[in-house]
């Protein structure tokens, strides 16, 4: 299993969305994903299941800290 995409979610929340650290980290997992949506286009899917959050995970997976 690997973890959670921690350098892409940043990435977008801190650079795409301009969150400060503050807000970001104190949005939800799902918040930050329905942000992804909206701005992706892909609004209204429904919320992520186990299966849909695998694949997200295997197309992102975690590098670690370095």
């Amino acid at each position: 299993m690997t973890g959670f995409p921690w350098s892409d979610a940043m990435g977008f929340g801190l650079g795409i969305l301009r969150l400060s650290p503050a807000q970001f980290w104190a949005m939800t997992p799902r918040e930050l994903a329905a942000a992804h949506a909206g701005l992706s286009g892909r609004a209204g899917t429904g919320a992520l299941n186990r299966a849909g959050l695998e694949k997200l995970m295997a197309s992102h997976p975690d590098r670690g800290i370095r």
